[in-house]
């Protein structure tokens, strides 16, 4: 791999990197050399990554975290840093999905989602952004989503929390600039992953690929480039504040 997009010894934290998706990045943040720590809301998820990591000649490590606690978020941090000594990226990739109807949708569920998917990434660059700060900067990471902009999709909820996301992210960049800690978010286009598979109806599908200029799904993989190009400094030093798309041309169809 090109020096450029190389993250050796630098320490990533993956949260949510027991599924699909971030599980694939945090596999290329090992590659690229990084030192993974996996945050899971099982340690079963997390172990299970931080292993296949492990198998691949990597440092990684499985932790487990309510990431809508704060105190449980400094905590992992406290783990991280006594195993790896700091943290130079965070990746906020933990979420949850429903395709309930509006009128549907109850009160626990709005607040669930909002919690796991939107609160939990406030409170984690709250946290981890402050550790960056004492060792002199790094990046963040937010996972956004294409139901963060036009309502095209049916998860409402989701798609409220996934715009507040690219509002942290432009946020954060703004404010933690002087500290040099770049902020920046991926939007993946639609990926079948394990918070998506019951939505994708054969109607669903249909609709989603009408949509999608190259007329297929994305795979987890192809996430991996912009995870690692966000990651590296040398790679994404003069980036902040950016929300890049990897959505198969999704995005140009809903402008």
């Amino acid at each position: 791999m090109s020096e450029l997009f190389r993250l050796d010894n630098e320490v990533a934290v993956v949260i949510g990197g027991g599924g699909v998706l971030a599980g694939a990045m945090a596999e290329g943040l090992a590659a690229a050399g990084a030192k993974i720590a996996i945050v899971g809301r099982t340690q079963e998820n997390a172990d299970k990554r931080a292993r296949a990591i492990e198998a691949m000649g990597h440092e990684a490590m499985g932790l487990q975290c309510d990431t809508t606690s704060k105190a449980d978020l400094q905590r992992t941090l406290d783990d991280v840093v006594k195993r790896f000594g700091r943290v130079d990226v965070l990746m906020n990739a933990a979420g949850v999905n429903s395709a309930t109807p509006f009128f549907d949708i109850t009160e626990e569920e709005w607040h669930r989602i909002l919690d796991i998917d939107l609160t939990g990434v406030f409170l984690a660059c709250q946290v981890f952004a402050k550790a960056m700060i004492d060792t002199g900067g790094g990046s963040i990471i937010n996972i956004s989503s294409v139901s963060s902009g036009p309502p095209l999709s049916k998860v409402f909820t989701y798609g409220v929390a996934k715009a507040g996301v690219n509002q942290i992210t432009q946020f954060l960049a703004r404010e933690l600039a002087p500290h040099k800690i770049r902020v920046n978010a991926i939007i993946p286009g639609f990926f079948p992953a394990e918070q998506n598979r019951k939505v994708l109806t054969p109607e669903r599908v249909s609709s989603i690929l009408t949509h999608t200029p190259m007329n297929r799904f994305g795979e987890a993989d192809e996430l991996v480039g912009a995870a690692v190009y966000l990651a590296s400094r040398q790679a994404s030093g003069f980036v902040t504040g950016a929300i890049l798309r990897v959505d198969g041309g999704f995005g140009a169809m809903t402008i």
